[in-house]
């Protein structure tokens, strides 16, 4: 399959973490976040330096909530298809998200 989305995030969203895997040319990273407002910044300040331009999120209730209000312009679908259902960021990457 052919690489849609070179810089790409996948988010797995709890109540009191965020966990991001971010896939690259130079490779995959995995890191866990909290879900305060100064964590929120740190993810999207990790997210900016990393170069992400998409993001797929996976989430239940209402957590995701926080995170589109900060990271609408990157989320794949937008506002409109959040939470767009994606395990890792593989399949965005692919253009499968």
């Amino acid at each position: 399959m052919q690489t849609l989305h070179e810089r790409c995030c996948g988010l797995d969203v709890h109540k009191k973490t965020v966990v991001a895997c971010v896939i690259t040319p130079e490779g995959q990273e995995t890191q866990t976040f909290g879900t305060m407002t100064f964590d929120l910044l740190k993810l999207s300040d990790w997210l900016t330096e990393r170069g992400v331009t998409h993001v797929a999120m996976e989430s239940s209730g209402v957590y995701w909530r926080p995170i589109v209000r900060r990271e609408a312009p990157r989320i794949s679908g937008g506002e409109e298809g959040v939470p767009p259902a994606a395990r890792r960021s593989g399949p965005l990457k692919l253009g499968a998200v």
